[in-house]
């Protein structure tokens, strides 16, 4: 069981961007059950059904603890079976059909465009590191890939035109094990020939893999390698916000929506099977309309 929880909190660390509280307090719910259901005698997440679940919640009640806070367990409990799911480490998730209060969701964190220009300054083109690091940022940017999908993307997926007017696209495996296409702008593909071309081999070795990204020892780079690399460019750049992988996601998306892309179209690229997923950053760009008529309507 702890293994199991152990994977989805650094899902949420790494995958999710959540703040360091946020995956504290997701530990912590957590805990509390499997604390409970090993005082049940259970230690096998794939044998808990809708009445272990039931009964947990009953047991916080109990505890005196708000509804507030029992709904925030909620969806950590749910969060994780869902994960267990996804992954297919369980055949059945017994939160599916446990109706709970609605959590507020805030509204995603976005770069403005001098951040996004401020942070794609900052590494060193000059050096190997650098200029692969580089390539993550544009590359995150131009496709709005999750960091799971920017780690698992191999030479294979990548096709590069040569010229304007050929396609120049990736193809990437997505969350539930879809295929998605997603156009690559003029500008990160000749940042990614270049890559190829003249970085690229400096990290591989006889039996490093076909991956995009390579480490310094020659292997695919790990989720939290990537973390670490644009939480540390972020710091760098001197954003004062608190920039993490996913940020770079929103970004994209809610950049398109603002210069007119329609929603499905967004929905396709960022490979959300919901349109639910993609109208939040509609939410966002109401911000960014409400600035333009406050600038400039005549009596705003």
């Amino acid at each position: 069981m702890f293994q199991e929880i152990d994977s989805y909190v650094n899902y949420v660390r790494v995958e999710k961007g959540l703040s360091p509280n946020s995956v504290s307090a997701y530990a912590h719910d957590l805990r509390l059950m499997s604390e409970f259901f090993e005082s049940k005698k259970i230690t096998d997440l794939k044998v808990i059904r809708e009445p272990h679940i039931l009964a947990f919640l009953v047991n916080l009640h109990k505890s005196g603890i708000e509804s507030r806070s029992v709904s925030r367990h909620m969806v950590s409990v749910r969060g994780l079976f869902n994960f267990l799911r996804r992954e297919k480490i369980i055949d059945y998730d017994p939160t599916a059909k446990i109706e709970f209060p609605k959590k507020w969701h805030r509204l995603p964190e976005v770069m403005t465009m001098s951040e996004v220009d401020s942070l794609l300054a900052t590494p060193d083109v000059n050096t190997s590191y650098g200029f692969r690091d580089y390539t993550i940022l544009q590359i995150m940017y131009a496709c709005g890939l999750r960091v799971s999908e920017v780690v698992g993307l191999s030479l294979n997926q990548l096709t590069l035109g040569t010229t304007d007017h050929d396609l120049t696209y990736l193809m990437t495996m997505g969350k539930g094990s879809k295929e998605r296409i997603v156009p690559i702008g003029h500008i990160a593909c000749t940042v990614i020939k270049q890559y190829l071309e003249e970085v690229r081999p400096s990290f591989t070795r006889p039996d490093s893999p076909d991956r995009l990204f390579i480490s310094r020892l020659g292997r695919g780079l790990s989720r939290q390698q990537l973390w670490n690399i644009i939480t540390k460019l972020a710091r760098k750049s001197g954003i004062k916000r608190n920039i993490k992988p996913h940020t770079l996601r929103h970004s994209f998306a809610t950049h398109l929506i603002e210069r007119g892309a329609d929603l499905r179209s967004v929905q396709t690229m960022l490979g959300h099977s919901d349109i639910s997923s993609t109208q939040i950053y509609t939410h966002v760009d109401t911000k960014h309309l409400k600035e333009i008529y406050k600038k400039f309507h005549p009596r705003s």
